[in-house]
This record gives C-alpha cells, sequence and structure tokens, in this order.
C-alpha cells in the first residue's frame, strides 16, 4: 500500500485528469502515464517494469474516465453512435494485441514511443493544427481499420485516442465538439480491452500483497479513477466556456514537460 503522500498524488493526479478528460475529449493517459512513471520509481518500483505498470493501470483508470466522458458527451447530443458502432471491433482487436507487443518492449524503448508520440501530439495541439475536411464519413470497413490502427497506437502509449479520434473524425467533416465526444465514447473500448491486455500480459507480476493485478497498480487505479470520474463532468462544462486554443496549448506545454520529465528518468 503506497504511503500517505502517494496516495494525495493519486488525489491531485485523478481529479486534474478528469477535468483534462471532459475538456480535450481524452483520457488523460499523456498525464497519467509519465507521472506514474516517477511516482512509482519513487516508491522503489523497479525500473524494468515501471512503464509497463504506469501504461496498465492508466489504461485502467481510461475505463472510468471515458466512461464518465462519454455520458456527459452523449446527454449533451455530442456522439456519433453509428461510428463509434463501426470503429468499435476495430478498436477490440488492434488495442488487445498492442497489448502483446507493449509487454515484450523494454521500459526504456516504450519510454522513447510514447515520448516522441506525445511530442508529435503537442506540437500539433500547440500549432493548432487541423487536418481538412475533406470527405465524408467513410464506410464501415474503413472505420474498422482506421479503428484498429488508432487502438493500437493508443495501447502502446496507454490514451484514449483523442489525439487520434479527433483529428480523424474532423477529416470527415465531422464538427469540432461532436468529435470530441465521438472520441470520449471510442475511449471507451479502447480502455476495456487494453486493461484486460496488460492485465493478460503482466499476470506473472501479480502481487496482491502489494495490490499489483497483472500490470494495473490498484491503489493508484481506484484513487485516481474515483477523482477523474466526479471531475470528468467539469471539463465537459468547461468546453463551452474555456477559450479553446488557449487552453490547447497550456495542456500542449504541460504534455510535452511531462514526457521529457519520463524520457530523462531512463537516461
Amino acid at each position: 500500500m503506497p504511503g500517505f503522500e502517494f496516495i494525495i498524488y493519486y488525489i491531485i493526479l485523478g481529479s486534474f485528469v478528469g477535468v483534462a478528460a471532459g475538456l480535450m475529449g481524452i483520457g488523460g493517459g499523456g498525464i497519467i502515464v509519465p507521472t506514474l512513471t516517477t511516482l512509482f520509481l519513487m516508491q522503489g518500483m523497479a525500473p524494468a517494469e515501471v512503464v509497463h505498470m504506469a501504461l496498465g493501470t492508466s489504461m485502467a483508470t481510461i475505463v472510468i474516465t471515458s466512461f464518465a466522458s462519454l455520458r456527459a458527451h452523449h446527454k449533451r447530443g455530442g456522439v456519433i453512435w453509428d461510428v463509434v458502432k463501426m470503429m468499435t471491433p476495430g478498436i477490440l482487436i488492434g488495442t488487445f494485441l498492442a497489448t502483446f507487443l507493449a509487454s515484450v518492449l523494454s521500459s526504456f524503448y516504450l519510454a522513447i514511443f510514447f515520448s516522441i508520440f506525445m511530442a508529435y501530439v503537442s506540437i500539433q495541439m500547440f500549432l493548432n493544427k487541423k487536418p481538412k475536411p475533406s470527405r465524408k464519413l467513410l464506410n464501415a470497413p474503413g472505420q474498422f481499420f482506421s479503428g484498429s490502427i488508432i487502438g493500437a497506437i493508443s495501447a502502446l502509449v496507454s490514451i484514449g485516442g483523442g489525439s487520434l479520434s479527433v483529428p480523424y473524425l474532423i477529416w470527415q467533416n465531422v464538427d469540432i465538439k461532436k468529435a470530441i465526444g465521438t472520441s470520449a465514447a471510442i475511449g471507451f473500448p479502447i480502455a476495456v480491452s487494453g486493461t484486460l491486455g496488460y492485465i493478460i500480459n503482466g499476470w506473472d507480476h501479480t502481487n496482491m500483497s502489494h495490490l499489483v493485478f497483472g500490470y494495473v497498480s490498484l491503489p493508484a487505479f481506484f484513487i485516481i479513477a474515483f477523482c477523474s470520474y466526479f471531475t470528468a463532468p467539469i471539463g465537459v462544462k468547461l468546453t463551452h466556456i474555456l477559450p479553446v486554443q488557449i487552453t490547447k496549448r497550456i495542456f500542449a506545454l504541460l504534455l510535452i514537460t511531462l514526457s521529457i520529465k519520463m524520457l530523462s528518468s531512463f537516461i
């Protein structure tokens, strides 16, 4: 069981992630993974498994944050469920299979991949780069294939897929607010499949005396998920109040800072 100070850290992390999930249509993995990596290292966890544990725990918390976020967006009519239904089979398969790849990669290489991907996401977000809407919604096979790719990348960096699915949906002429809401809904099957994969692949690391279940730290999961569940609706409300561009740039700087901090832990 983590000490009292780490419980406080988890509460702060979960509360912040919940707001970010609702505000940006993301699962929060870009914040959770580097932060948990640092916190787990501070608690003496083996460096060889620390990133895997951060990825698995992050994915488990996204189950809760994405569900809370999608409910809030659904109430506002912001989810295109036909797209979610077409993408979900591909998402489930791509996400689950990618966890097997993640399990055989070292923490060092996972940290590098995560940091590079988050740097790309941060730059796109900071510059407000948006794909030019150029077509209507893809058919079912196209959505299935896209879902599998988004799911696979999401599993490797333990995100809810928002940084990929939002621009993907905008490219198909989906309104930005509906793209964010639909992305939140897409994050749920990504998180469920990814969590299952990280539990199975990390089964040998299960240690119930330390409250570790596969590659999921149960104390971190429960505390972060509990706090984020109640703060996600706040983020959804802020979407309609705050200046989106300024918020995105601040968030982009935070992501890149956390990613650099994570990478520095292994260099």
